[in-house]
């Protein structure tokens, strides 16, 4: 067994409603944790016990520095420690706030969210590639409204492929936003949960969000805007070059995709794919790749996609 001292402030951050937090410490890292007289006492496994106490100390020690860890976000990088000693809770708080003047506060959930954050920040064109659920879009758009609000930009234009087979939206009713609206339902609910209704329909009047159809995008030149083209794995080589080929001056591009969801037709190679082979070593550019493990929708998801991953691997295996 093995004693801890916690300022009054740690443990009762750390007990949390009905002890939340701390029956989930209990079970991840198989220790039993018990306090008495303000002395947190730890007993388990020699190695469990020792990971566990690191963790406790950086945690007391952010507590004690005034840094929020909410339940959500305190688990999800509990999770990624236990897997991986290298981390510890520094890497995960304090967390940035992307977005202080929209409706709530949006901040990375992951290690590889933080590291995607980043490479927008520092990067011109940043692919974001994994699976559904990862946040890719939704932190994209978040950054979008950051850039506009701190002014760096002065529009946000929110693409991706209409018709997964080809874009052939003629046969659709209403006008061009009637057309591509249903198809970029992500990126609206997105700009839905961090803006408020007025803000969000005044900047859509006036055009600061603009939605851009991928198919009619030929020959224009995007400039002093950030444009985030989603479902990327569903472009074309040739829609993914002449997207790429627009962005003006004073501007950013997210790409976001999932390689394991591509809805072209037989045949047709991913615009997605080729880039990342032809792309992955120029200078302002950043690949960031997600896996399960930076799922943030119900638990289940993760485990639906580690199915799949094992049941693909197992076809592949036997033809």
């Amino acid at each position: 067994m093995r004693k801890i001292l916690l300022s009054d402030r740690s443990l009762q951050l750390l007990f949390g409603p009905l002890d939340e937090n701390v029956r989930f410490m209990e079970k991840l890292f198989d220790v039993t944790m018990q306090v008495r007289d303000g002395v947190l006492a730890l007993d388990g496994g020699e190695a469990a016990v020792a990971s566990l106490e690191r963790v406790l100390a950086d945690f007391s020690d952010l507590a004690d520095a005034g840094h929020a860890m909410p339940g959500g976000d305190l688990k999800a990088a509990l999770r990624q420690i236990a897997d991986n000693e290298a981390l510890s809770l520094r890497d995960f708080f304090p967390k940035m706030q992307l977005l202080a003047a929209g409706k709530r506060q949006v901040t990375p959930k992951s290690l590889n969210q933080r590291r995607y954050i980043d490479a927008i920040r520092a990067n011109d064109i940043v692919f974001g590639i994994g699976p559904g659920g990862t946040g890719k879009t939704f932190l994209a758009v978040a950054m979008a409204l950051t850039c506009l609000m701190e002014k760096s930009v002065s529009r946000i234009i929110l693409t991706r492929p209409a018709v997964e087979a080809g874009e052939r939206l003629g046969f659709l009713p209403g006008d061009i936003e009637e057309k591509i609206n249903p198809y970029l339902r992500p990126l609206y609910d997105a700009l839905h949960a961090l803006l408020d209704g007025e803000r969000l329909q005044r900047y859509l009047d006036d055009r600061t969000i603009e939605i851009a159809p991928l198919a009619f995008m030929r020959g224009r030149t995007l400039g002093d805007a950030f444009i985030i083209l989603d479902e990327a794995q569903n472009t074309t080589s040739e829609q993914m070059k002449m997207f790429l080929t627009r962005i003006g001056m004073r501007s950013k591009a997210v790409i976001t995709g999932d390689v394991t969801q591509i809805d072209l037709p037989a045949g047709r190679a991913s615009g997605l794919i080729e880039a990342r082979a032809i792309l992955g070593d120029i200078e302002g550019l950043a690949f960031c790749l997600f896996g399960e493990d930076d799922v943030v929708r119900h638990h289940l998801v993760r485990r639906i996609i580690k199915a799949y991953q094992r049941h693909e691997g197992d076809a592949a295996g036997h033809p």
